[in-house]
């Protein structure tokens, strides 16, 4: 269809027609971070707000890297795919870490960057300023297309809907992640037309469940085992798979190991929660229960027993993304976790009277083993305060202080998990295993935007919260009132740099010297100025015996004041 096709319809403009096809398929907000490609896009708002056509809200992000940390705390959240909207291949290139973090945590965002008008002159959106020719590539997908599952480019304005409908549904479908669209400014100055907007999605997610075959063999290996042990890493998928775990493996008496977990699978204090060392565990291990472990053990390490068998549950169980990744799998069950569970569980009553005395038994045993394990690691931690602390002194500490109340933790090279006493499915989130450092900060934004009553804490290094661009997010949490706690555990290097250092080379020369290359960060920024600018709350805590009452002042601040509240918190190398 060309512009004379439209005389006499309903059209708008085209940046306009795809902001409202995005609140058409459930798009909440976009996360946009605007350039010279915007106009046809910032008219398009204006346009609908005229018209009186409902638009998702846009969101102005200082820099785009916070704008995809928020599309993903806001999945997190909500299970809502939210869309982020870059300027062209420079915009691109700055969400491209937040990408490939989404990519390996199996969150869906709708992510759209601009593309250099292909026309120097004849049309309306042609190139009118050098950055035209400078910002040209000949493949700008390129720079997230390995981190997304599926890419286009919009060519005329009447494909709007179908490639909103498209890139949604395959974004939501199993296994889910980001995908990408890039928009030329022709296109998006083209009118377009109105009549499909608001019509239902086109086109469903594909959600995967496993086969009742194979939930059975799992079933049968399960309840037959000796010594079963549940790995589990991203979480139990939601409040009603944390409870069927719960139940699972306290009433069949196996481990549940969150080994490098990324999200909570199961409450820290429940009998039946295993401390993070596999080795053990797999020492004694006939059967494992995999839960979307990218990687449940290290192969180097540990080892599996011969004959122990392997089930793998998971959006994605063989990780397809991923070139070397050699677990073994004996049964694969691919599927959302919680649905995984709850099927399993259900077949897993069936036979739990033929077993119930071994089990008890063996749940007995367990529980004392881990009880014992756990008083070990809350010993410890108290014993690290003082000047400097520990991180795992900060982290019980900060358990004491969210006791009772609604609260969220997201940490990233910050609070560990095991001091830590936590509850729910939504408690408590660590930096995806890809790396991209600067991610707690901004999903803790996202997160608080989805759930303005809960309390959002985002702990981090203080490398991590320089990554994280703060003088952007500071300003985000100032201008769209989103009053989350942050704790920087700063030990003025790249502490898990070092640990990796003295893991390969423990007695190495690097081990040996006073100040390990390439790891220090002194000297260290003034953190509190950096939160004062944007008027947050901000306190400097270098004694254990001060923070406690430093939580309490901050979480007090928070609840009265509305507004952040920022520690920076001295702790030791």
């Amino acid at each position: 269809m060309g512009e004379d096709d439209l005389a006499g319809a309903p059209a708008m403009t085209a940046g306009g027609a795809l902001l409202a096809r995005l609140k058409a398929v459930g798009i909440d907000f976009i996360f946009a971070n605007s350039g010279t490609d915007f106009p046809p896009i910032i008219e398009g708002l204006a346009e609908a707000e005229a018209k009186g056509i409902a638009l998702p809200e846009a969101l102005v992000m200082p820099h785009e890297s916070a704008a995809m940390g928020m599309a993903h705390g806001y999945y997190l959240a909500t299970g809502r795919a939210q869309a982020v909207m870059a300027h062209t291949n420079v915009g691109l290139a700055n969400c491209a870490i937040g990408a490939i973090n989404a990519a390996m945590e199996h969150i869906p965002v709708l992510l759209f960057s601009g593309r250099t008008p292909v026309t120097e002159r004849g049309r309306k959106g042609s190139r009118t300023v050098p950055i035209g020719w400078g910002q040209e590539m000949r493949d700008q997908a390129a720079l997230v297309r390995e981190a997304c599952k599926w890419d286009d480019e919009l060519r005329f304005p009447e494909h709007i809907p179908q490639m909103v409908d498209r890139a949604h549904a395959i974004a939501n479908s199993t296994p889910r992640g980001p995908v990408y669209m890039s928009l030329p400014r022709e296109v998006l100055c083209q009118p377009c037309p109105t009549e499909d907007l608001a019509a239902p999605a086109t086109v469903m997610p594909a959600v995967s469940t496993p086969s009742a075959e194979a939930v059975a063999e799992a079933a049968r290996l399960l309840a037959a085992a000796e010594n079963p042990v549940i790995f589990a890493q991203h979480g139990a998928g939601s409040a009603e798979g944390f409870a069927a775990l719960a139940a699972l493996a306290g009433d069949w008496g196996i481990p549940v190991c969150q080994y490098w977990a990324v999200q909570l699978a199961m409450a820290t204090d429940h009998p039946m929660a295993a401390q993070a060392d596999p080795g053990p565990l797999l020492e004694a291990a006939d059967v494992v229960l995999v839960l979307d472990a990218l990687a449940p053990w290290s192969p180097d390490v540990h080892l599996l027993r011969p004959g122990c068998k392997v089930i793998q549950l998971a959006q994605d169980p063989l990780c397809q993304r991923q070139p070397v990744r050699y677990f073994r799998s004996d049964v694969t069950l691919a599927g959302d976790v919680d649905a995984g569970l709850l099927a399993l569980k259900a077949a897993m009553d069936l036979m739990l009277p033929a077993h119930r005395a071994t089990a008890e038994r063996r749940a007995t045993a367990v529980a004392e083993r881990n009880r014992m394990a756990r008083a070990g690691v809350l010993d410890a931690a108290r014993r690290g305060g003082g000047s400097p602390m520990t991180k795992d002194f900060v982290s019980l500490t900060l358990s004491e202080a969210l006791a009772g109340r609604n609260a969220t933790v997201l940490s990233e090279l910050g609070c560990p998990l095991a001091p830590m006493t936590l509850s729910h499915h939504q408690a408590w989130y660590q930096e995806p295993h890809s790396g991209g450092l600067g991610w707690s900060f901004p999903a803790a934004l996202g997160m608080q935007l989805a759930r303005r009553e809960r309390l959002i804490v985002a702990t981090m290094g203080d490398g991590s919260y320089m990554f994280a661009n703060p003088v952007a997010c500071h300003q985000i949490a100032e201008a769209l009132e989103l009053p989350i706690l942050v704790l920087i555990v700063n030990n003025a290097e790249w502490g898990a740099v070092r640990q990796s250092v003295l893991g390969l080379y423990p007695d190495g020369y690097a081990a040996k010297t006073n100040r390990m290359p390439l790891t220090a960060l002194s000297p260290v920024p003034d953190f509190v100025k950096v939160a004062e600018a944007s008027r947050a709350y901000a306190r400097r805590v270098t004694d254990g015996a001060a923070l406690s009452g430093a939580l309490a002042e901050a979480i007090d601040h928070i609840e009265t004041k509305r507004t952040l509240a920022l520690l920076d918190i001295a702790v030791r190398a």
